[in-house]
């Protein structure tokens, strides 16, 4: 498919807008576990850290500055990147978050890891419940139009992928990961290579809140490129 990243020399801010989310260019870095969503281009790099069955990165996702992002992303002013990791399954057992992760690997191998993406926040368990089985996964993979297939479903159940699940748990932990106070919880944002910083502030429920400076604010770095409103900067379980 032509996404049309260059448009005769165009900056990304002048060049059309991606139709929808549906139409985003993704693929694997060189790094073999960053995963890259729009336009290469766009001024503004929102690096996310995410585990799946954290239920703060299910909020970013869903009612906080996820779909602002998606959105900024659409519009190229914004190119998204993620790092998968899966510490809670040994944090509160099972291996739902590695499965998951298995399975949007499988998803970006058929050009739909956005779709997938986002259909699962939409329907994520409980973090306390492992609750991402084969066929919990597989389910809302058939909203996801032309996802389904023998070789999506195989490489699900099969944890085709486990070699990349593992790079990206490391790739995660090399990132500061659960061995340094400050490095990365989840959702953490990287913006133009500034780590949006955990706060000292606790919630009840014992997870950080990420309080930006302001040359480090992941909402004001997108605004400023595209006039509208900061995105909402999520909680963060520390790692």
């Amino acid at each position: 498919m032509d996404h049309g990243h260059d448009r005769g020399g165009l900056p990304p801010e002048r060049r059309p807008a991606f139709e929808s989310a549906e139409d985003l260019p993704e693929k694997l870095g060189a790094d073999g576990t960053t995963i890259t969503v729009g336009d290469p281009d766009a001024k503004v790099k929102v690096h996310l850290y995410e585990d799946l069955r954290c239920p703060v990165c299910g909020q970013f996702e869903t009612s906080g500055g996820g779909p602002q992002l998606r959105k900024a992303v659409i519009d190229r002013h914004a190119t998204a990147q993620y790092t998968l990791a899966s510490f809670l399954d040994d944090r509160v057992g099972g291996s739902g978050s590695e499965k998951a992760v298995n399975a949007l690997r499988a998803a970006l191998k058929e050009g739909k890891f956005v779709e997938y993406h986002e259909v699962l926040y939409l329907n994520q368990p409980e973090e306390s419940v492992d609750g991402y089985t084969d066929a919990y996964l597989l389910k809302p993979a058939g909203q996801v139009e032309s996802l389904r297939s023998t070789a999506f479903d195989a490489a699900v159940k099969s944890m085709r992928y486990r070699d990349f699940v593992a790079a990206s748990q490391k790739a995660y932990e090399r990132a500061g990961g659960a061995a340094e106070p400050e490095g990365p919880g989840t959702p953490t944002a990287v913006i133009n290579d500034k780590r949006i910083p955990r706060g000292n502030q606790r919630h009840p429920s014992g997870r950080d809140r990420l309080r930006p400076t302001p040359a480090t604010d992941p909402r004001q770095s997108v605004a400023d490129t595209r006039g509208a409103a900061p995105l909402p900067v999520a909680a963060s379980t520390p790692a």
